[in-house]
């Protein structure tokens, strides 16, 4: 499908969604929500397709926050009655069932650091940046900001970001939990198409299933997240996948999956 500020391609079993507005920073504007949506609900769809990428095009930014020309002459009334940004958690983030990662290559700021944290996981190039500087723009972080970083990074080094905007450099992201993996700017797109390769090559409900399982643990109390596991594991169990699997690792050979 053709799109107007995003691309779309698959490789395999992995569909990789890029930002494409290289001469704003693939800021983050209303056009790109909704565009993201119908990608991403494409993904969902699409049985095929087992694990997604999200990047930016260029070299210099992932995104660089939200489409600030947009925003400025909103009225706050607006913004209220719009629920701006609740779809970015509601259509992406909880309608994407399968897993997906973002694969940051420069400049991850304000709602572009929102949206790199929606992901399952983050890869980063060694270029890349991430921050929230809301702050500096008189408001504060509106898309999750506040939260997934807090619970990535912890309360002090979160609470030091949103207070003084500053930016995080790829090292000290890797170091404080907030990203995977970070690898030579050259390599990020190899490196991210070789582990979203593997992720699909793995059986899908069960990759549905551990996904859901991981997410819980910010939802839950531990005993809430204990049986929510139990009961997950003892489903994947009556999966004709999960007889496949444990008849494959008993005859030493690879596993034949059905998704079921």
């Amino acid at each position: 499908m053709s799109y107007e500020t995003i691309l779309t391609e698959t490789d395999g079993a992995v569909t990789i969604i890029t930002l494409n507005r290289p001469k704003a920073l693939n800021a983050l504007s209303s056009v790109v929500l909704e565009e993201l949506i119908d990608a991403f609900a494409a993904y969902q769809a699409d049985d095929s397709q087992l694990c997604a990428i999200l990047t930016g095009s260029g070299d210099k930014a992932f995104a660089a926050g939200a489409d600030i020309k947009e925003m400025s002459e909103k009225a706050a009334a607006d913004f209220y009655l719009q629920d701006f940004f609740a779809k970015w958690t509601s259509h992406i983030v909880k309608t994407t069932r399968k897993p997906w990662i973002a694969a940051v290559n420069g400049f991850a700021l304000g709602g572009g650091c929102e949206l790199a944290m929606m992901a399952d996981f983050i890869i980063a190039s060694e270029n890349a940046k991430f921050g929230q500087p809301e702050i500096k723009l008189g408001v504060a972080p509106g898309m999750g900001g506040s939260q997934r970083l807090t619970r990535a990074v912890g309360k002090s080094k979160a609470m030091e970001m949103c207070l003084t905007g500053r930016m995080m450099g790829a090292e000290e992201a890797e170091r404080s939990n907030l990203v995977a993996k970070v690898v030579p700017h050259e390599e990020l797109m190899a490196e991210a198409k070789k582990t979203a390769a593997l992720i699909a090559s793995m059986p899908p409900m069960a990759a549905i299933a551990n996904k859901e399982m991981v997410n819980s643990a910010f939802e839950m109390t531990l005993d809430q997240g204990l049986v929510q596991e139990r009961r997950l594991f003892q489903i994947l169990t009556a999966s004709e996948d999960k007889k496949e699997g444990m008849a494959a690792f008993i005859d030493k050979r690879d596993g034949n999956w059905k998704g079921r």
